[in-house]
């Protein structure tokens, strides 16, 4: 079968959309699957070409079996509403046009951005092919929880229903979460059997640090002796990382020490809020290449996922999770829902109410206390064998060809 891709990031960007399907269509691949991945030059997320790239026309390159095709888009940081939705737009109109000349059996675009959802629309309407989406965040909803725009604005409401357009008009919707599910059927009435929840996950990979050697790299850090709580990822609006420096002011007398490892759209502004809090516990360290994200992960004796208090976010389940219990690191959770849920489920780690500071506070021992018991990592060996990525790879496509044939493509 020869599957076309749509996705505005891929590796070697290190964000979330860009992972999870490369690692799909790699599994597609050895599955004995063509796949074309429609892409732009990496930049995410400051706006600037990766090194060994150029923003030129386009560039057809292999990666693990992988076709992948990518094309000249407008590119900015991954800040400001106007210039994303241009860099956005501008990915739709190059991978439209290339779409049309890509031999193909299926059509598959991955959100949030919705860009690239129209225009493979478009492409599986022009030739007749099933298109099927995978909704990672719920856009526009998304954009107004952190206040990007307002759900009065008109804006919003042309977003809505250009949403409902998408999901109505797919062959089938991949869900990252079974909030998503409940909501497109609540929301859009959308079919119960047009959804399959495939959540995100990790692939098993080998380890090939040693301790002599991480315990080398925390020295290089200067964090020997100190107890790393580590946020690893895109610091962006949605992050609420802000309210975690003002928190952690009060516990600079203790061992801890937070790092930050990423960047984005309140980068900058982070940093100069923690100028502003003289705050003596934190380090903020650029963003690292895929294949080194793992060794600041294993320093850590905590890892922090973190949103911002909006029932919006109820519905997400953020995919650095599954990368950290399979390191066997305890989640320190600022997140409500689904998400939690899923902590408290398999016990990886310690959950508190998004932006309420003493929770937060109280929440840090309870995490570094977790991390050497037994059953914890039992319990992280059991979660990573159920969210392992290979097997949710196969069962998407499983119920992808399902859904073909029982619409008789």
């Amino acid at each position: 079968m020869k599957i076309l891709f749509l996705s505005d990031n891929f590796i070697p960007e290190s964000n979330a959309p860009a992972i999870r399907t490369y690692e799909h269509v790699k599994e597609w691949v050895n599955l004995g699957h063509k796949v074309t991945v429609l892409t732009c030059f990496p930049n995410f997320p400051n706006g600037r070409v990766y090194e060994g790239y150029s923003n030129k026309l386009y560039q057809i390159e292999n990666i693990d079996g992988i076709r992948v095709v990518r094309l000249f888009t407008y590119m900015t940081k991954n800040q400001g509403f106007f210039r994303r939705t241009m860099d956005y737009f501008s990915f739709g109109v190059s991978s439209l046009f290339a779409g049309l000349f890509i031999k193909c059996d299926i059509i598959f675009a991955t959100s949030p951005q919705f860009f690239s959802a129209i225009s493979a629309l478009l492409i599986s309407k022009m030739r007749q092919k099933p298109f099927f989406l995978e909704i990672r965040d719920l856009w526009p909803d998304s954009i107004v929880a952190v206040g990007s725009i307002k759900k009065e604005s008109l804006i919003f409401k042309i977003l809505k229903k250009i949403e409902n357009k998408l999901y109505t008009n797919s062959t089938a919707i991949i869900s990252v979460t079974e909030s998503f599910k409940k909501y497109f059927i609540s929301e859009h009435k959308i079919a119960h059997s047009k959804i399959g929840v495939f959540k995100n996950g990790y692939v098993k990979k080998n380890i090939n640090y040693d301790f002599s050697e991480l315990q080398k790299f925390k020295v290089s850090l200067g964090l020997k002796e100190k107890k790393i709580i580590s946020y690893v990822g895109t610091h962006g609006l949605a992050h609420g990382l802000d309210f975690v420096l003002k928190s952690i002011k009060h516990v600079q007398d203790k061992n801890y020490h937070f790092l930050f490892v990423g960047d984005g759209a309140e980068k900058n502004n982070l940093i100069k809020l923690s100028k502003e809090l003289m705050l003596n516990n934190c380090t903020f360290l650029n963003s690292v290449p895929r294949d080194k994200i793992e060794k600041y992960i294993l320093i850590s004796d905590v890892c922090l996922v973190n949103l911002k208090k909006n029932d919006e976010f109820k519905n997400v389940i953020p995919s650095k999770i599954f990368e950290n219990v399979a390191l066997k690191k305890p989640i320190l959770l600022g997140l409500e829902g689904e998400a939690r849920n899923l902590i408290d489920e398999y016990k990886v780690g310690v959950s508190f109410e998004p932006e309420n500071e003493n929770e937060f506070i109280s929440s840090i021992d309870k995490a570094i206390r977790i991390s050497n018991n037994l059953e914890f990592h039992r319990n992280c060996d059991k979660m990573s064998q159920d969210f392992e990525r290979t097997k949710i790879a196969k069962n998407l496509l499983k119920f992808v060809i399902k859904t073909m044939r029982n619409k008789n493509f």
